[in-house]
């Protein structure tokens, strides 16, 4: 086991169940934790929740509730739907717990030791919806900058003397330029640093709820200095003897808005007054718009991640684990650093198709197929091709790189990269070709196509690993736990036995909001065929019929019936449209040969160009039934 580290999410307020904005941060700290326990690290995972706020006290009273029980149940909540995203925690702290309120009340008294907490008395406003203190030069139209209503606070405090680490603050960032990531989020920080820092007040009288000020039963910690202490709670500290392996930690994920003002700013002085090691690296991503305007639980503008896994999972026929791994993928390919990133189901679905079902399906499918039409459904004993290897180098490299820098989406992207690669591989160094002419290179090329789709299940592993387990087992292989060994041939021995390609990820059809079933026609006899016109041969000789081979297969989005084909005929690459969609699943017809009418003129089928028709006849039951060679035969061949 290599070295211990930990990774940290911002705990969220438990006034209301999560949307998908808010498990962002949950995912990037899954993410993260799950590539850095495959580089070999001891990874300890901390999630949470925030209970002690006086909104949550308002929001129980509100519904009656004993406060107790309240932030109990969605606490509980919050921990199944991070069960449910996959979210690969080790430990979930939640403020109310004994063992939190015992680290909080610890470190307000190290700080008082040391000098840095002071009585005094406080007067000014307080945001209680986003539980936070204002100036009167801070509000606007006589509300929050947030824009929530404000009260008035005057009464005797203790005080953090943050004034008194500003220049430690920025010492510490010019010596440690990635302690805040990405870049720009750096500058606004510092920016706000050398405004100048106030002391802040954190206690306010005790309304019955919150963490005691230590031998001050008539005071409660404020909330925003006891909950970011979790972080060192997840670790055991003050009294695991241990706790010091797991701090500080690698890196803790937030949201932008409560980047400057509390993670980049108030802990780190708070760990500087106590003495304690500063956390390496802070990780701020942006929000998640709907319709443009940030997702709150306030107004009901929100996306909730299991209802739309659980919408998914229904739509496409596929298991709700399959599904949240398409949450995942998508919240992590669209996320911003930056700026914001934007939702609507429209993206999803589009993203859906286009990574999921076309790009990696494809890659998975048509690998798989050929293997089993080619070379047996085993692993060649070959080498694996120059530009496979070093697509794979390369992606390793991108993607170590991103996450190095905690750029989620640019890891996300090197994943897919690689997927896209094997696609274009695939189509330029056209086994069937290879097999066609009996070339040796067919098992180097196969050998290729099976490593690339081998290293592809370990770098997708950390953003879909339900559909990463999916794809080794089909490979015949264990899960990609090591990434030393992506990209290296024992990682898929010669010889391994492959399953049947299966998808994972069906496309979707984006016409149908509801996978309801239509109903049943009642059948009707069909009237007999009229006697069919006689031609002469000199009609029949003008259809010219050649032997193609399908290359690949996807449906045509609207249409039930209709696949769209890549055919080869001979060197000769073309599209047809063909309604065979209801009698042949898409890893029936990779590989396959087909006849084709080669010299029909061009048509669109839904819009889509079709340049040639295939043969097929119709079962008893009105399904297509391809007609094809009974042997090999050369593609390009005419059929007299």
């Amino acid at each position: 086991m290599g070295q211990k580290t930990t990774v940290c999410t911002a705990i969220p307020y438990v006034n209301s169940v999560p949307h998908i904005g808010n498990i962002l941060t949950d995912l990037c700290g899954d993410i993260t934790a799950r590539y850095r326990r495959m580089r070999g690290d001891d990874v300890l995972f901390q999630v949470g929740t925030d209970e002690n706020g006086l909104k949550i006290k308002e929001a129980a009273e509100q519904l009656g509730r004993d406060p107790h029980e309240f932030v109990g149940e969605i606490a509980d909540r919050f921990r199944s739907i991070f069960d449910a995203t996959k979210i690969s925690y080790d430990v979930f702290v939640r403020t109310t717990s004994p063992e939190h309120v015992r680290a909080a009340q610890e470190l307000f008294r190290v700080l008082e030791a040391n000098g840095f907490v002071y009585k005094d008395n406080y007067e000014g406003w307080y945001d209680v919806s986003t539980e936070t203190f204002f100036r009167e030069e801070d509000l606007v139209d006589g509300k929050s900058p947030d824009g929530n209503p404000v009260r008035w606070v005057s009464e005797e405090n203790f005080f953090f003397r943050l004034s008194a680490f500003q220049d430690r603050l920025l010492t510490h960032f010019d010596e440690n330029p990635d302690f805040i990531q990405p870049a720009n989020r750096r500058n606004e920080v510092l920016s706000f640093i050398r405004q100048g820092l106030r002391d802040v007040c954190i206690t306010r009288k005790n309304p019955g709820w919150g963490i005691p000020v230590p031998d001050r039963e008539d005071l409660v910690i404020y909330v925003w200095f006891d909950a970011v202490i979790n972080y060192i709670t997840a670790t055991g500290w003050p009294d695991a003897p241990d706790w010091a392996e797991r701090w500080p930690a690698a890196v803790q994920w937030v949201g932008k808005d409560i980047l400057t003002r509390f993670h980049a700013t108030l802990w780190p002085a708070m760990l500087m007054g106590a003495g304690l090691p500063v956390f390496k690296t802070v990780a701020a991503h942006g929000w998640v718009l709907l319709q443009g305007d940030k997702m709150s639980k306030s107004r009901g503008n929100v996306v909730r991640p299991m209802e739309l896994a659980n919408e998914l999972s229904e739509r496409a026929g596929i298991s709700v684990d399959i599904a949240v791994d398409a949450l995942r993928h998508y919240l992590s390919a669209t996320m911003s650093m930056e700026t914001d990133s934007g939702y609507s189901d429209e993206d999803f679905e589009i993203r859906f198709n286009a990574d999921l079902a076309n790009d990696l399906g494809n890659a998975l499918n048509r690998t798989l197929s050929m293997a089993h039409k080619f070379v047996g459904g085993l692993v060649p004993a070959a080498a694996i091709e120059a530009d496979a290897a070093e697509a794979i180098s390369r992606a390793k490299e991108s993607y170590a790189a991103a996450m190095a820098e905690y750029q989620i989406p640019r890891a996300s992207e090197a994943a897919f990269g690689l997927v896209r690669f094997l696609n274009k591989y695939i189509d330029t160094r056209a086994p069937w070709a290879l097999a066609k002419k009996e070339d040796p290179d067919l098992a180097n090329v196969l050998a290729s196509m099976l490593h690339v789709l081998r290293a592809t299940e370990g770098l997708v592993r950390p953003f879909i690993p339900t559909a990463a387990d999916e794809i080794a087992r089909q490979l015949g292989v264990s899960p990609q736990l090591d990434w030393d060994a992506i990209g290296q041939e024992s990682s898929l021995p010669a010889g391994t036995q492959l399953e049947s390609p299966t998808p994972i990820f069906p496309r979707l059809d984006r016409t149908k909001k509801t996978m309801e079933t239509p109903p049943k026609e009642v059948a009707r006899p069909k009237p007999a065929p009229e006697p069919a016109a006689e031609i002469t041969i000199e009609d029949f000789v003008k259809v010219q019929l050649r032997v193609a081979r399908i290359v690949e297969a996807e449906p045509v989005e609207g249409a039930d019936k209709l696949y769209k084909l890549q055919i080869m005929i001979g060197d000769e690459k073309r599209q047809i449209v063909s309604g065979i969609r209801k009698a042949y699943a898409v890893e029936d017809l990779i590989g396959r040969q087909i006849v084709v009418v080669y010299n029909l003129k061009s048509a669109k089928l839904r819009g889509v160009d079709s340049q040639g028709m295939l043969l097929a006849a119709t079962d008893a039951e009105g399904n297509a039934v391809l007609l094809q060679p009974d042997r090999e035969t050369p593609e390009g061949a005419f059929v007299k």
